[in-house]
């Protein structure tokens, strides 16, 4: 089965080979070098002085993190897909208050608006948003949104599970307080392993919250970080394969932005290509996402139709997702997958579509 989902992705083979090692102690020399050399792989491709924590989970680990550390009262949350909704389930659940700003399905945050809302709003702590939404196939305007949060004082958690790794992220240029991704997305690493970098300021708050928690607590990894350790055991496998993808990117790649080329031309052949079927996106024209298209089903078709028939020729594409569901179906481009995999891909697609025309 050839993979265009949106997670968990085809993994890279060099990086399956070396999570195939056997394994160390977590408080082993082994280990601390491990911890070292990832932090400071991170700090330079996220282009932070952050501290970088590592959570035996998924991204949503750190979403529930940053609410828990950093929110006393009251939060601002933007919405345009399903994965804004869960940061406000996930507020509401820790007993925060949440200013939702939403948007219609397919549409961006604009600055603009962000900016009224927090004129209007202006005892929220901290604003929350989804980078790259995975469920409607758009990317929001982030450094652009991230200048409105930081005019206002605010701290800015930021969703990149499905962007880091395929688009470029200036973690301190843009004044991102908690930035989180998961592995089994961009990276090309197998699940369970969440990063995210986490600023002075997000600490400064996080050491006076009270009834925090104790497995998510920042100020506990900071103390741990100090010796390049965690107080939980991590997912070693995990680490040592992303320690392998970020070297072979720097060395051997030509580099994050080399790295960011292949995702826009993956995702540009790709767009191109179901276009050219007849087919059209979801999201507003200039917002589409890098990392998975999100396409509304052929006339006669359901997604989940086109996804069983694509599935039925070998190709593991990605449902629609929440709300417009039966309607959409996604193609991912994150992790590994060759450039002759998506032509043949497209080409399955044409006839599928062309079958019930």
């Amino acid at each position: 089965m050839k993979l265009f989902t949106v997670g968990p992705v085809a993994c890279y083979p060099q990086v399956l080979e070396e999570m195939g090692r056997q394994m160390f102690s977590h408080r082993s020399k082994d280990y601390i070098d491990l911890h070292k050399d990832l932090t400071f792989l991170l700090k330079e491709f996220l282009e932070t002085e952050s501290e970088i924590f590592f959570f035996p989970s998924s991204g949503t680990g750190f979403m529930e993190a940053s609410v828990r550390n950093c929110v006393e009262r009251k939060m601002l949350i933007c919405v345009n897909g399903s994965f804004g909704e869960r940061y406000v389930e996930v507020a509401k659940a820790n007993g925060k208050e949440v200013v939702v700003l939403e948007t219609e399905l397919g549409e961006p945050i604009m600055p603009d608006v962000l900016d009224d809302y927090l004129k209007r709003n202006p005892d929220v702590e901290a604003v929350a948003v989804t980078h790259n939404e995975t469920s409607v196939g758009l990317i929001n305007p982030l450094e652009k949104i991230a200048s409105v949060v930081k005019s206002h004082g605010k701290l800015l958690f930021v969703d990149a599970v499905s962007s880091m790794g395929g688009v470029d992220i200036k973690v301190d240029k843009w004044g991102i307080d908690v930035c989180f991704t998961s592995s089994q997305k961009c990276f090309g690493i197998p699940p369970g392993l969440a990063v995210a970098s986490v600023s002075a300021e997000a600490l400064k708050k996080s050491a006076n919250m009270r009834n925090k928690g104790w497995y998510f607590d920042f100020i506990l990894y900071k103390k741990y970080n100090e010796r390049f350790s965690t107080p939980t055991t991590p997912p070693i496998p995990q680490m040592l394969g992303l320690r392998r993808i970020l070297m072979i990117i720097r060395d051997e790649w030509g580099g994050k932005y080399k790295y960011f080329e292949l995702y826009r031309e993956r995702n540009r052949i790709i767009r191109e290509g179901v276009e050219k079927i007849g087919l059209t996106l979801f999201p507003r024209k200039g917002f589409e996402s890098p990392t998975v298209s999100c396409i509304n089903a052929p006339k006669g078709m359901s997604g989940d139709e086109v996804y069983e028939a694509m599935r039925a020729r070998g190709f593991e594409l990605a449902h629609g997702y929440g709300k417009i569901k039966d309607k959409t179906f996604r193609i991912g481009n994150m992790g590994y997958i060759e450039f002759k995999d998506i032509y043949e891909m497209l080409k399955n697609l044409e006839e599928v579509v062309k079958s019930k025309i």
